[in-house]
């Protein structure tokens, strides 16, 4: 890395990080909560902008894939936080999840739009927000701004909170309702 670089030149520990990381692949991906805080510190460290969203998505649809690459598009970097499935079943009900957080987890990390995914086990993401002070916040066009869990939060620090759009007829709720009812 500094034989790269012009003249005399020494490297930063976020640089060294992120060349390792690179070296072994794990520079995405599903990551601990401590694991993303450095990601995010490193990606701060370049310039990179660090977009965030959250949900369940617990059946995978084309809905979400739009709006992941929506959400990705505005910055550098996109984490997607996932409720563990003790929060999907006290927000959905009885009967949900469908997949375990870890397949979730698994098949969000393996979309070209997501960087890292991180599980939390609260109903809502506040206290991971709180932590990662990312710089565009941003929920599905079925959400109003008014709704978005987080943006007071988001905003007090000088955030910004974004409603993408919203791809109809794709809903996990109505996907998981067909097949019960065939």
């Amino acid at each position: 890395i500094v034989v790269g670089k012009l003249g005399t030149a020494c490297i930063s520990a976020p640089e060294l990080r992120r060349a390792v990381q690179r070296e072994e692949g794990s520079e995405r991906g599903v990551m601990t909560v401590e694991q993303l805080l450095t990601a995010v510190e490193d990606a701060r460290a370049e310039g990179e902008k660090i977009v965030f969203t959250n949900g369940c998505f617990d059946i995978l649809h084309a809905g979400h894939v739009t709006y992941l690459e929506q959400a990705r598009a505005q910055g550098d970097r996109l984490v997607v936080a996932v409720n563990d499935d003790g929060s999907v079943s006290r927000l959905k009900g009885p009967g949900r999840p469908i997949n375990s957080v870890d397949r979730r987890m698994a098949v969000l990390a393996g979309l070209e739009a997501v960087d890292w995914v991180v599980c939390f086990a609260e109903d809502t993401p506040e206290n991971l927000l709180a932590q990662v002070r990312p710089d565009v916040l941003v929920k599905g066009g079925d959400y109003g701004v008014d709704q978005v869990v987080g943006a007071e939060l988001v905003k007090a620090y000088g955030g910004v909170v974004k409603v993408l759009g919203l791809v109809e007829n794709s809903s996990t709720t109505a996907i998981v309702e067909k097949i019960r009812s065939r």
